[in-house]
């Protein structure tokens, strides 16, 4: 199979497999931290090479779970309002607890208390905006935020 073929297939397996394609996730989190794409390998715990071929495409999927868990937890810790800010110290421990943290993944258990912590960041949105604008922040982060944008729209519902 020619490269851009395979390029192109593993592309739409990360579609299939994490909600969108590495690549876009990986570089969100290169700018919301500001940092260079080696460093959040780093932090990630995972080499540059395979990190760069993983956005690619060139590899289809991040094959150690505990890497994926942690870059679940820092794209939650984007949402920390001083990370949000752009505070340089909240980011920069935000990074350092993500970089020491040892996540588990098993049958059983979720590694980034998904629905624990999900409910305080709904709660802690609604209580700083009201459902119009909170729905209007989504809309405006639809195309680079999908996530987020998600995020804010289940915040103004009250769910």
């Amino acid at each position: 199979m020619e490269d851009h073929k395979i390029v192109q297939r593993n592309i739409a397996l990360q579609k299939e497999w994490y909600g969108e394609p590495l690549g876009d996730r990986v570089r969100r989190l290169v700018v919301a931290f500001d940092i260079s794409q080696a460093f959040l390998a780093e932090v990630l715990g995972i080499s540059a090479p395979m990190l760069s071929q993983v956005m690619s495409g060139r590899r289809a999927k991040i094959g150690n779970p505990v890497v994926l868990a942690k870059m679940i937890m820092l794209e939650r810790k984007v949402l920390v309002p001083a990370v949000a800010a752009g505070d340089r110290k909240a980011m920069q421990e935000a990074l350092e607890d993500v970089r020491d943290s040892r996540p588990t993944v098993g049958r059983d258990s979720i590694p980034v208390g998904a629905v624990a912590d999900d409910q305080g960041v709904l709660v802690a949105l609604r209580d700083i905006g009201e459902d119009e604008d909170l729905t209007e922040a989504a809309k405006l982060l639809d195309d680079d935020f999908p996530s987020l944008a998600d995020l804010l729209r289940r915040a103004a519902k009250n769910t």
